[in-house]
Parts: C-alpha cells; structure tokens; sequence
C-alpha cells in the first residue's frame, strides 16, 4: 500500500482538506436530522398536501411535475449524503475492528488492513478461511465424542445426569 505524491500546493490541499471537513460535517448533520421521524412527518406532509392540491390544480401535468421533481432532486442529493455517511461509519467500523485484530496475541496482522486486498485476493483468503473453519469445527466434534479418559461415551446423558459413562 503505497501513498501517491500529491501535485498540489498546501494550499490547495488545505482548503480541500477544509471542504472535505465541511461537506463531512455537513453530510452529518444532515443524516441525524433526515433520519429523526419529525423528517418523516414533514415528507409525508408535503406528500399530503401535494395529494389535496390535486382537485385545485385539476391533477394537471404541472401539478404532476412538481412533486417528481421535488422527489427526484430530492433523492439525488440524498445519494450523495447516505453515500459519505456509509463511507464514514465503514472506515471507523474497520478502524476498530482493525486495532482489535492488532491488540489480539496470536492473530493475523494481514487482517487489520483487509480491506485493501484485491477481489482475488479476497476470495483466497475466504477460501481459506472457510478451510480453517471446517477444520476447527471437524476437530471440535471430534473432541466432544470422547470423554474425560479418552473414552467415547455411548451416552451423553448419562454424564450430564451425573451418572458414569461405562
């Protein structure tokens, strides 16, 4: 993973880097307020006395432009605002995830940065996760039909009963 040069001067990359904060901010505010239910209840307002105004405007072809047009311009900057706060809450999500992938003793430091990894290389390590997995869980069932003494129990209730296996 390597860094590319940047071209611009640190002024350029300021006020990018100030943009970049205002839109996020922005795109923040914006989502905790859009997804509170008084959002909702104005959007169904407006729905509402778009339908009420229908008589008045005799459900003409204007009256039927306003709201798809509202909608959709309304839909397409949402895109824009859902899209930087999935982003957002995404790369936290894999921050944490990753230092507790670093914090563990004996885990796979490759999986703290995962999510750099091509498709292919994806696919690879799930292949061989699946592999581990089938493993572990082969061994676990393997474990679990013995008792104590090495012995396999004929009856698993028996010992739960407190009763000895023979």
């Amino acid at each position: 993973m390597t860094k590319r040069k940047s071209s611009r001067t640190p002024a350029q990359a300021m006020r990018a880097a100030s943009l970049t904060g205002y839109f996020s901010h922005f795109a923040h505010t914006t989502s905790l307020w859009t997804g509170h239910p008084a959002a909702f209840l104005a959007a169904v307002a407006v729905v509402l006395a778009w339908v009420l105004t229908g008589p008045f405007f005799n459900y003409s072809d204007t009256w039927q432009l306003v709201i798809n047009t509202g909608t959709t311009i309304v839909t397409f900057l949402m895109v824009f605002l859902i899209q930087n706060t999935q982003n957002r809450d995404t790369l936290a999500i894999q921050l944490k995830l990753s230092e507790l992938v670093l914090a563990m003793k004996g885990a796979e430091n490759k999986f703290a940065a995962i999510e750099d990894l091509t498709d292919e290389e994806l696919e690879e390590l799930h292949d061989d996760c699946r592999q581990r997995a089938e493993m572990t869980l082969t061994h676990i069932e393997s474990r679990g039909k013995k008792t104590p003494n090495g012995r396999k129990s004929r009856n698993g209730a028996q010992r739960k009963a407190g009763g000895t296996p023979s």
